[in-house]
């Protein structure tokens, strides 16, 4: 993103023309605006030519999942129930158009960003689809912002995580998606999911672009209640640096008796070997529970505060509503308060024992999915490829965490593992997973992603 190489104008036309060339199959976005991104890319080169002062991200087009606000475009977050009006740039967005980055549009998601795992076919515009093959699921919920990424209509996207939301997808579409510690990122100006889990995170082609997004937008933001308020170490400058020495505990199954494919079996003993040719050291580990286990306790307290949070929406407009999402908020209706607060004691205990993997192991790496994405008409293998991935762990646990792309299945499907660091470590996540990225990359090359 910093080569220089093109002018603002050329980018956002290529990426606008790509937009156009795939958004019949693919429906990564709700609504975009080209003739408001083509005026902002002409200010960009204005900025340029004049030797103007520009942000590290100028004049790179972007999408965001349509539950934060932007100014110029609506948020309905994929539902017919009726918004308010937007006033305001959520904070992420003008930390990005501070940085000199051109907004595309507004990316397709679950409704509400959010729902029970299936997909109904039943909201106002149709899913997302997967730009490596238009029959089979993105994941989700940021299945819109994953999509634009791999298939060229936004250099990069932001997604919202509270169980593996821009991971998942990030790992259907093959892209890099970040979820970094639990409250380094804003949430100001978002539409909320769960209070205890939401955290937004950067989606891209590459992990360099990752760090430079999320230098970008991290930082304390008084606007959000558990924003931290401690430094971060800014990431994008340390990513060639030696990981000789790095301890990685090395978890080979998503669940006790349901192993993964043989395919990304496979690809997590690559990555894992290719570790330890960069100088890790990687040893077996076991976390406190399996993975997938860890969804078992992350569901109460999920379903139970989106319902708090759009139980007046469920009330009034419920036969607005989708089914996916209409069943999970009835579910939370009718979670008992004991089986939330034994969910948060159980939380705690397990945040204690996780986060003590940290003291033994600089890094995790484990697979992220249990299979490469389904096609997104068979709802069982849809539904088991968001639950029995591993996405909850850190959500629960609020660790920042790293999906990467390793590689594609024999059906041409990516495949993906996942990177997991201590608090406050993206820096040292970032840092492990390009040099991952870039030894692959020197071994295999790059995929294309036409569609």
């Amino acid at each position: 993103m910093t080569a220089g190489a093109l002018d603002a104008r050329t980018l956002v036309q290529a990426t606008l023309t790509r937009l156009e060339q795939t958004e019949s199959h693919i429906h990564a976005y709700l609504r975009h605006d080209a003739d408001a991104a083509l005026a902002a890319a002409e200010a960009s080169d204005k900025r340029r030519k004049a030797g103007a002062a520009r942000g590290p991200l100028d004049g790179v087009p972007f999408a965001v999942k349509d539950n934060m606000d932007a100014l110029g475009f609506a948020t309905t977050a994929a539902s017919r129930v009726p918004q308010p009006p937007v006033t305001a740039d959520s904070a992420i967005v003008a930390r990005l158009r501070a940085a000199g980055a051109i907004l595309i549009g507004k990316a397709n998601t679950w409704e509400y960003g959010t729902g029970n795992s299936a997909v109904s076919f039943d909201l106002p515009t149709p899913p997302a689809r997967n730009p490596w093959n238009p029959a089979h699921y993105t994941g989700g919920s940021s299945s819109g912002s994953a999509a634009a990424v791999a298939a060229g209509s936004a250099s990069f996207s932001i997604g919202t995580d509270s169980g593996g939301s821009v991971r998942l997808p990030a790992a259907g579409c093959g892209i890099v998606g970040l979820k970094p510690t639990f409250g380094r990122i804003s949430r100001a100006g978002i539409m909320p999911n769960c209070w205890s889990f939401d955290t937004p995170g950067p989606m891209t082609w590459t992990v360099e672009d990752a760090a430079i997004v999320y230098d970008a937008i991290a930082g304390h933001d008084a606007a959000d209640p558990v924003s931290l308020t401690t430094d971060f170490i800014r990431t994008a400058a340390g990513l060639n640096q030696s990981i000789a020495g790095l301890r990685v505990g090395l978890i080979g199954a998503l669940d006790d008796h349901a192993p993964s494919s043989p395919e990304i079996s496979g690809a997590l003993a690559k990555a894992a070997d290719m570790l330890r040719a960069l100088g890790a050291t990687v040893q077996p580990l076991k976390m406190p529970l399996p993975p997938s286990r860890y969804r078992e306790v992350a569901t109460p307290i999920n379903w139970s505060e989106s319902f708090s949070i759009h139980e007046s929406d469920y009330l009034m407009h419920r036969d607005l509503m989708g089914a996916a999402l209409r069943e999970k908020l009835e579910t939370g209706m009718y979670m008992r308060a004991a089986d939330y607060l034994a969910a948060l004691r159980e939380r705690r205990r397990l945040v204690i024992a996780t986060d003590a993997l940290f003291g033994t192991v600089d890094l995790l790496l484990l697979p992220m999915t249990p299979f490469a994405a389904p096609q997104i008409t068979d709802d069982a293998r849809v539904r088991a490829f968001t639950t029995a991935s591993a996405g909850s762990p850190f959500s629960l646990t609020g660790h920042p965490a790293l999906s990467l792309p390793v590689g594609a299945a024999p059906d041409g499907l990516p495949l993906a593992v996942q990177l997991a660091a201590g608090f406050h470590q993206e820096h040292l996540l970032l840092r492990a997973a390009h040099q991952l990225e870039q030894t692959m990359l020197q071994n295999e090359g790059k995929g294309s992603t036409h569609v």
